[in-house]
């Protein structure tokens, strides 16, 4: 049970929104009373839910229950055999011991930083799916789940809790897990939508008052994003719905629609970049056809300012990956605009988001899902949005993708493609016209040895 400071937290957390002070003492009793009926255990405790060879999911993104994680991979050697499964995750997960490597192995559906060298190693490895597909692996059995472990908001009066900031692929977890593990912090944004889940449904409950991982994509931005986001912002018009990946080129695009009107929301995933877009009325949801008036979504994740933002938020929908990234759903929105990165492109537009050569570094994810929605949108743009140069001066543009990478957008996918030496459409382009394009929106320093290898495959000069 959270003592008596903490219970204070909570109550003036959830009484925020309450003016007059009179209000405070029935809403303390009333929680009070009903937090009394929940039989919270230690993370320990929880954790003994899990068997050997079992199957556990676990939430993702800013919702990652670390306490719990960390407290199940510290009974390596008490269990074994148990598969890990998770899309990103964030925070420190202590798994790189040599007792958690002969006990758990995991099988990552999108790969993070946290996790990245457990995926590509010898006791993990990396499922390629569409997000939007995942939460048919568990429904329809192809991946049972034995024990879903959660980070959820407190309950409210009626004992219903939320998936907080994730959503996506957790609802069908919940779904079809045997046993569910909760993790219970009253930081966790109560997120509605579909992720709400009613302590009955849970066989542990801990209690953990923690920060949640935090982002802050504005400050990952340079000169180069900046350039970038004004160069995909220049081809949004008025009434687009836009789709914005992970990292600070969406961020600085949002940056730049300070002066477009009647935008819509219908994404992925979010971050504090849209907050003043939706102050300023920019973001107002009118022209979307699904779900018109509600900013749409599968998870949110970045810094305690959004956090706080979408608590309670009526105009906020987290909802399931299998509908959000749904192609036929996204394209039913006008002026679809999906932003979204790669690590390479080669001179044909085959496009590398998920890995470097045969190194697992991300994850398909929701490019596809959004890439194909966008296209088939009634004025849609799919758009691919990359610095020319890697931090190490390599460039993104290469004749090749490197041996054993990934294409995550194929070439009958591709069409907008942006750098912060301009944007291109590659739509309705053959394979020398793609090339040249691509060629003239590569950094200066590559583009002769990109010449060099445009000659070579297509036996003419490009000047």
């Amino acid at each position: 049970m959270p003592d008596g400071a903490i219970m204070m937290t909570i109550i003036m957390r959830s009484s925020a929104s309450y003016q007059d002070g009179l209000f405070l003492q029935p809403v303390f009793l009333l929680l009070m009373n009903k937090l009394k009926e929940y039989p919270y255990v230690t993370a320990e405790e929880a954790v003994r839910v899990v068997e050997s060879n079992s199957r556990v999911f676990v939430h993702g993104s800013a919702a990652t229950p670390l306490r719990l994680v960390n407290a199940l991979l510290n009974r390596a050697g008490e269990i074994n055999g148990v598969e890990l499964m998770a899309i990103s995750t964030y925070g420190q997960i202590d798994w790189n011991r040599p007792e958690v490597l002969k006990s758990f192995y995991l099988n990552s559906l999108f790969v993070s930083e946290n996790v990245r060298g457990w995926a590509n190693s010898d006791y993990g490895q990396y499922l390629p799916v569409f997000l939007s597909e995942i939460p048919q692996l568990f429904d329809r059995k192809v991946l049972p789940i034995d024990v879903a472990i959660l980070h959820v908001s407190p309950p409210d009066a009626h004992g219903y809790c939320t998936l907080g900031t994730s959503a996506d692929i957790a609802i069908s977890a919940v779904r079809n897990a045997k046993k569910i593990i909760a993790q219970v912090n009253p930081r966790m944004p109560r997120v509605l939508g579909e992720g709400i889940v009613h302590v009955s449904r849970f066989d542990a409950m801990t209690w953990e008052d923690a920060d949640l991982p935090e982002l802050n994509y504005a400050l990952k931005g340079n000169e180069t994003t900046r350039m970038i986001g004004e160069q995909v912002a220049s081809i949004i018009e008025d009434g687009s719905t836009l789709q914005m990946g992970i990292g600070a080129i969406p961020d600085a695009v949002l940056q730049s629609l300070g002066g477009h009107k009647n935008l819509g929301v219908h994404t992925e995933m979010f971050s504090d970049g849209i907050i003043p877009l939706i102050e300023n009325g920019v973001i107002n949801n009118s022209l979307k056809r699904v779900l018109p008036g509600k900013t749409v979504s599968t998870f949110v994740l970045g810094t305690r300012k959004i956090y706080d933002y979408v608590d309670n938020n009526l105009s906020i929908n987290c909802l399931s990956a299998s509908f959000v990234n749904d192609t036929y759903v996204i394209c039913r929105n006008p002026k679809v605009v999906a932003i979204n990165s790669a690590i390479e492109i080669d001179i044909t537009g085959q496009v590398c988001a998920d890995s470097i050569g045969t190194y697992q570094y991300s994850g398909i994810g929701g490019q596809m899902d959004f890439m194909r929605g966008a296209a088939l949108s009634e004025g849609g743009k799919p758009i691919i949005a990359i610095p020319s140069n890697t931090a190490k001066g390599l460039s993104r543009i290469v004749p090749n993708l490197k041996e054993g990478a990934g294409v995550v957008t194929t070439r009958g996918h591709i069409h907008y493609v942006a750098t912060e030496y301009g944007i291109v459409n590659l739509y309705g382009m053959n394979m020398e016209q793609r090339a040249r394009l691509l060629i003239g929106i590569a950094h200066p320093d590559h583009r002769e040895a990109l010449e060099i290898a445009y000659h070579a495959r297509f036996g003419k000069s490009l000047r």
